[in-house]
């Protein structure tokens, strides 16, 4: 890379100063002044700027990459380091499940996964099966998953407000041969139970009594305890580089897909989060964040099950009890989306947010407006914001508390972490070529598209993809850095200061995300249509002031001024992911399409829930009512203004 403002004016003057036979000093000095004089200042100032922020960034990834390393070599899994971990602290709080108390040591989290293990086994699954999960958050979540493992076999972790098509999607792409539910799912299990097939196993656990369980059901609170917890022998795997779990992401278009966590990518999400903001065996972190993603389960459960720290589970954010639990279990580090530390600045004044004893927050979505309001009300010295899907190999971390900026990549070595913003077209989201067939990269300054250069060989720059290849080759782009090379496509808008900072821009693709959940605007239209008898629907998600993320809006062809949003609102309550379901609906005569039939968003996003910009029907879905409520200028100026409770 060429430094800013260092151009062939300078070599030159080298060059011919040399010639002429000048005194080195002199020539040195001389050439420095026309490399100053020609811009070279520039570059000067960003090793100055930022020198220190990447060296401390090298130092991580150089610690990650041997520990890496190390673990490979010696044959070593996720199952593996827990059990070192646990041996040589088996006393010592791994988990507390701060909903209901419960406090569960090193030893007994080992003991239960053992037993897990040595059950599954026993009922004939091996290596290389998969196992649904359905469960909420809380300790016996982790227990399952690590014991499955530990067994050799794959988890697949369901998010707990899939319902009805999208749930029996996940489970049927998964390939699992067993379904793990939760006493408090066996509703929603029961209502695609008729699409999953007699062939699937089905167990419950922690059933609240004999009607909540399905018939065909086997209870894996009565066989747990007949179970083995010896340790088991490591089960054959492909070491560090096996499959340990699947995680559901929406990507960018359809239905949920399961990505794939091999073992080194658990390690890596884990590691880089521990060193990058020097996170201590001793602290104690609160994970109100779900188990069923990447951020929780990995950036979170990974410091317990990795590094020996105690991690304090809710299974569901409560504003109202988020310093009080911080304070009673002495917790040090929190975790974060953007949403929560909006939610908890809107509360009262309360003691325990100014007792407590937390020095660090993790995270990514924190508003940029709200940052330092947050450190300074909460009394948190350190905000480690950070960006990086499930899948993703381009994964950025925020070090030195850079207000707003999400990472950063060095302007100095920027082929340490081969990560780059390109350009791309608007319409088609596709990266723009240059002569050449490469990607162009951007300006500092110019949004772009986020891509990492892939390297199967290196765990820190693989792209493991997802259950589905069709789904995996459509993340990748060729020819990126260079000739013949494969780079991953994140799907998200950045943009990079001169400095090397990144700050978040937009998700794109048919995608936004809405209370810390990834939304696919190609699965809510389909449920929409399907509920409609095939409607035309266009949905997006539209920015509302001072709130995290995109809501969804749906834009419905309603020629006849029939529908009733509110009988609408029922339907979606059954099929749709509270998150999922449009908090806006706009009702026109009809949705525009280009010539192909594709819909058109453009001028409905910029168009917005303005009242004033349309004369079509407006909705907004009230969320103390649970109705959808007609939108107009007065309703406007309240979500707008911040009272409408979003």
């Amino acid at each position: 890379m060429r430094a800013p403002g260092a151009g062939a004016a300078s070599v030159a003057s080298w060059a011919l100063l040399w010639l002429l036979g000048l005194p080195w000093t002199w020539s040195a000095a001389a050439a420095l002044g026309v490399y100053v004089g020609g811009g070279g200042w520039r570059f000067l100032r960003i090793v100055c700027k930022t020198a220190r922020r990447d060296l401390f960034g090298l130092s991580v990834l150089i610690r990650v990459r041997l520990e890496l390393r190390r673990h490979q070599r010696a044959g070593h899994t996720v199952p593996l380091i827990f059990q070192a971990v646990a041996q040589q602290q088996p006393e010592r709080l791994a988990l507390v499940d701060a909903g209901s108390g419960a406090r569960w040591t090193f030893a007994q989290l080992d003991a239960y996964s053992n037993a897990v293990g040595h059950l599954f086994l026993q009922l004939g699954f091996g290596p290389g099966d998969v196992v649904a999960l359905f469960v909420e958050g809380r300790p016996e979540f982790v227990g399952l998953w690590l014991g499955l493992a530990k067994a050799g076999v794959v988890a697949a972790l369901l998010n707990v407000n899939l319902r009805r098509e999208p749930l029996a999607f996940c489970l049927g792409t998964s390939g699992a041969k067993a379904l793990v539910y939760g006493g408090e799912l066996a509703a929603a299990v029961a209502e695609v139970s008729p699409q999953l097939g007699k062939s699937l196993v089905k167990f419950c656990l922690g059933a609240a009594g004999p009607d909540a369980v399905l018939p065909d059901t086997q209870l894996l609170d009565r066989l747990l305890p007949e179970a083995s917890t010896a340790p088991l022998p490591p089960a054959p795997s492909a070491g560090m580089d096996g499959r340990l779990f699947y995680i559901y992401t929406s990507g960018t278009t359809g239905l949920p897909k399961a990505a794939i966590i091999v073992h080194s990518r658990y390690y890596r999400i884990a590691a880089f989060g521990h060193h990058a903001y020097n996170m201590r065996a001793t602290d104690v972190l609160y994970d109100c964040l779900p188990l069923y993603h990447s951020a929780g389960n990995i950036m979170g459960v990974g410091q317990c099950l990795l590094y020996g720290m105690t991690v304090v589970l809710r299974k569901k954010f409560s504003a109202s009890r988020f310093w009080d639990d911080c304070v009673q279990y002495e917790c040090t580090v929190v975790q974060y989306i953007g949403e929560i530390c909006r939610y908890l600045l809107r509360q009262p004044l309360r003691e325990a947010e100014r007792r407590h004893r937390v020095r660090l927050a993790v995270g990514n979505g924190l508003r940029p407006a709200l940052w330092e309001e947050f450190a300074q009300r909460f009394g948190v010295r350190q905000i480690g914001e950070f960006y990086g899907a499930t899948e993703c190999n381009c994964s950025i971390a925020n070090m030195d508390g850079k207000v707003g900026a999400c990472g950063f990549n060095s302007r100095i070595l920027p082929r340490v972490y081969p990560i780059r913003l390109v350009r791309v077209d608007e319409d088609s989201l596709q990266p723009l070529r240059d002569a050449r067939g490469l990607c162009v990269p951007c300006e500092p300054g110019e949004p772009g598209l986020l891509v990492g250069q892939i390297d199967q060989q290196d765990p820190l720059r693989r792209f493991d993809g997802y259950v589905s290849e069709s789904a995996t080759r459509q993340k990748i782009v060729h020819s990126v850095f260079r000739r013949g090379d494969r780079a991953y496509l994140s799907g998200d808008v950045l943009v990079m200061d001169e400095l090397g900072y990144m700050y978040f821009r937009d998700r794109g693709g048919d995608t936004f995300r809405w209370r810390g959940e990834n939304v696919s605007t190609t699965e809510v239209e389909a449920v929409l249509s399907r509920l409609l008898g095939q409607t035309d629907v266009a949905v997006y998600g539209v920015a509302v002031p001072g709130v995290e993320g995109k809501a969804g809006m749906a834009a419905i062809a309603d020629p006849q001024a029939r529908l009733d949003p509110n009988a609408l609102h029922q339907e979606l309550q059954k099929v749709l992911a509270p998150y999922a379901r449009p908090v806006f609906l706009r009702l026109l005569p009809c949705v525009d399409t280009t010539g192909t039939f594709k819909i058109q968003k453009t001028r409905l996003q910029h168009e917005g829930f303005d009242p004033r910009r349309t004369s079509d029907r407006l909705f907004f879905l009230d969320p103390q009512r649970g109705a959808y409520l007609p939108l107009d200028e007065g309703i406007h100026a309240r979500i707008c203004s911040g009272a409408s409770g979003l």
